[in-house]
This record gives structure tokens, sequence and C-alpha cells, in this order.
């Protein structure tokens, strides 16, 4: 039986390029998203992959439910879960309504808190599994203007400790990749408000360009294989070219890079 890995936010971005990942690595896929990930399943299909969908949103824990019913009718637990779907809130801490707060932390906190008890509770009772959370180096340091974003990816990686810590003896990996920007739709949408430019971050990265849906996604399929890494719990991998690792000042950075 083929094993199968679900993944959250699939319709497009990330969500869409690691789902493609690991239909090659041999998975069967299911797709959660809010949208039917149409493009993404006819895709995955069109490659002779086996993908099925379910609409719905990660907040609501009756969705939850009906994604674990759906796979313990079929294949019993999930091989892998992979708590993508997340949304992003530039606006200063002053300006961000207890509304935009909870938003922020039920979409990239809660869903992935319900998803993987949900889905947990089916990989314990096989003892076997791997659950990775998509942080973000916004949960790793604090950057202005995402209050509620960078306490979400906080949160999500002290709920990734936490769970390796209560499953890994029985079985069940979680780990965290914290990627640096990527571009995406959700990075056009940002830019798009004006935040920020596209020389903004790649003065700020040491390698000097954005992250590659794909550099995130190898990562992300590293994690969640078993062969591959299977005394990896609890960890929060930066993919973020060295973001998170440099302390330097912009001019330095820069002449660094001409040396």
């Amino acid at each position: 039986m083929m094993k199968l890995a679900v993944v959250t936010g699939a319709a497009q971005g990330l969500g869409a390029c690691v789902s493609a990942l690991l239909a090659k690595r041999g998975y069967r896929l299911l797709l959660l998203d809010r949208q039917e990930p149409a493009r993404t399943l006819a895709q995955l299909r069109a490659a002779g992959a086996t993908a099925d969908a379910l609409v719905g949103d990660v907040v609501a824990e009756s969705y939850a439910t009906e994604v674990a019913a759906w796979i313990a009718s079929r294949v019993g637990a999930a091989e892998v879960l992979v708590n993508n779907a997340g949304v992003s809130l530039i606006r200063p801490a002053e300006d961000t309504s207890a509304e935009d707060w909870r938003w922020v932390l039920d979409v990239n906190l809660l869903g992935p808190f319900l998803l993987s008890k949900a889905l947990g509770v089916q990989m314990l009772e096989r003892r076997r599994g791997s659950i990775v959370n998509i942080a973000s180096v916004a949960g790793l340091a604090g950057i202005g203007h995402r209050s509620a974003y960078n306490a979400s990816k906080h949160g999500l990686i002290g709920l990734t400790q936490t769970l390796a810590a209560e499953w890994g003896a029985r079985g069940v990996r979680v780990n965290a990749v914290c990627p640096g920007w990527i571009k995406t739709e959700m990075d056009e949408k940002d830019q798009g408000s004006g935040a920020y430019s596209d020389t903004d971050i790649t003065n700020r990265v040491p390698m000097a360009r954005f992250a590659r849906p794909e550099d995130v996604a190898e990562a992300i399929a590293f994690l969640a294989d078993v062969e591959r890494s299977a005394f990896v719990n609890g960890v929060s991998l930066p993919v973020d070219g060295g973001w998170i690792a440099d302390a330097s000042w912009e001019s330095l950075r820069l002449k660094t890079r001409g040396a």
C-alpha cells in the first residue's frame, strides 16, 4: 500500500511544490485547502500520482475530524502531515486589532494543532509517522510590523518541540522548517502592499537571493522521510540562505560579496 502524505495549503505556492516532490518520492497525496486545489490535483494526476483533495477550513475542528475519518477509512493513518497552510499580516502592533490577531493565530497555530492532534492519534496507534510544520525565520527572531505573524510562528515552533517531546518515543517525529522569503503568491501580495522590495530581501540574505519553493520542499521531504531523518526530532530547520546566521550590517555584507 502506498504511503499517504497530507499537505495543507496545497492549492498553490509551497504547498503545491512539496506535493509534487512527495509524489515523485512515491507518496499518495491528500491535498487540503480552503479552495479546490484543482490545478495541483490535475498536475499530480497527469504525472501519474495518486492524489485526492478535501476542501475545508483548517481552523475548524470538524474539518480535522473529517480528514481523519477519510484517512481511517482508506489507509488507517497518514505517513506524513505537512502543516503548510498559513496567512501573513503586515501591520504595526498598535494598529493590529484583536480580530486580526485571532485570525492569524487561528490559521497559523490552531490549524496545525488540530490536524496534528487528529492525525497524530492515528500515527501513534501505528507507532509511525512524521509531522512537518512550516514555521518561518519570523519564528526564530522578531520582524517589525508582524506581531501576530511572529507570535504565531514562535508558537508553532513551541508546539513542534512539545509534540516531539511527547510523541518521539511512540514513533511519531515532529519537526519544523523555517523558510526565509520565498517567491510565492504570498510574497507577491505582501510586496504589493509596498511593505518591502526585492532588494530589501536580497541585501539581507547572505546568499543574495530569495528562496525557491523547491529549496524549502527538499528540506520538508528530508524531514518527512523516516529513512533519511530517522533520528531527527524536534528541530526547527532554517532554510533561509543564512538570514538568521548573519548579524552583519548591510554595508559590510554587500562589501563582502564583492571581495
